[in-house]
């Protein structure tokens, strides 16, 4: 068994937000995100894959393929479909939340990486 404090540890980074991979693998990704106030995750969707995300700090503004905005804190769980096009906008406190994403077949056969690799 391998494990994180998903709040330990945190590196902002000034000018854009920080994707941490916590564990990939050929059977998927989690990825730490961590931005400061104001910082911005332009439109992008992941083609192969749900994103599967959890907020565990602050507060953002999470956009959905249609555009809509929603607030969202601690203790969420999001859900976007495979291709689902969504952004993030963090509000005026630091925000980190943790995306899960499936595997691609084919991608990364017998390597892992990310920092729960090493245990």
């Amino acid at each position: 068994m391998r494990t994180i404090n998903l709040l330990e540890n945190l590196e902002f980074h000034d000018t854009h937000p920080y994707a941490q991979p916590l564990y990939v693998d050929e059977h998927g990704r989690v990825i730490r995100f961590m931005l400061k106030p104001g910082q911005v995750i332009d439109t992008h969707n992941a083609p192969s894959s749900p994103f599967y995300a959890v907020v565990v700090k602050g507060r953002g503004i999470f956009v959905d393929s249609d555009g809509a905005e929603y607030e969202f804190g601690p203790d969420t769980a999001l859900i976007f479909d495979v291709a689902e096009d969504h952004a993030v906008r963090a509000l005026d406190e630091e925000l980190v939340f943790v995306g899960f994403l499936h595997g691609v077949e084919g991608t990364r056969p017998g390597k892992v990486g990310g920092l729960l690799a090493e245990q």
